[in-house]
């Protein structure tokens, strides 16, 4: 059977708001006097469009790469959470053609900020700005004014075929290549240093 040319894939996230905490959202930080708990930055807009991008392509959810357990992503930016996800998509053989958002909040009012926040996600996923929608809308009536919800739908599109794209499970053979690649990523986007390799303390090929 042949393959579909275009998928679609959904992403959720919600966080409760807490005091004393950073906002950000889509990529930035917004001046308000609560912001999103979560194990990494909280940021729930980054968190459902990576996991619209991992649904896709059936490659699982943003928490079977990055465990909320995991001390290396405590206050992680969620950029390398998207970016991880952008890398699967493309070694599944696949390219992002639009991707909708829509969060529910009841505060900070997202409309005199959209534009922004749209261009900001769209250099984040390296397309157009008038392939990335984002809206809002006010939880009423449900009585969750303290968490911020958000829903997001992202089309993707196969891309020319070529031998040389891999699924990311074929590419990476071992749990030690996967963390080498979250090093990477963490070093790129995040500014950590690579943790240092322990050298075996004897000589494993000498084992009989």
């Amino acid at each position: 059977m042949a393959k579909s040319d275009t998928r679609i894939g959904f992403g959720y996230d919600s966080h409760e708001f807490r005091a004393g905490v950073p906002l950000r959202l889509g990529g930035m930080a917004l001046d308000h006097p609560e912001g999103l708990a979560g194990h990494s930055d909280g940021d729930l807009l980054l968190h459902a469009i990576t996991d619209a991008l991992l649904g896709a392509v059936a490659a699982g959810d943003i928490g079977s790469f990055f465990p909320p357990g995991d001390p290396r992503w405590k206050d992680a930016d969620s950029a390398i959470f998207l970016k991880l996800a952008l890398e699967e998509l493309r070694h599944a053989g696949y390219q992002l053609v639009n991707l909708d958002a829509t969060l529910i909040l009841a505060k900070p009012k997202i409309s005199p900020i959209a534009a922004e926040m749209r261009g900001r996600v769209a250099d984040l996923l390296g397309v157009a700005i008038d392939r990335v929608s984002i809206k809002a809308k006010t939880p009423e009536g449900l009585n969750l004014d303290h968490v911020a919800q958000c829903h997001a739908v992202a089309l993707v599109e196969r891309v020319e075929e070529n031998d040389e794209l891999k699924s990311m499970e074929a590419v990476i053979e071992s749990q030690r290549q996967l963390e080498d690649v979250v090093d990477d990523l963490l070093t790129s986007v995040h500014g950590v240093p690579r943790r240092r390799a322990i050298a075996p303390v004897f000589d494993t090929d000498d084992i009989t």
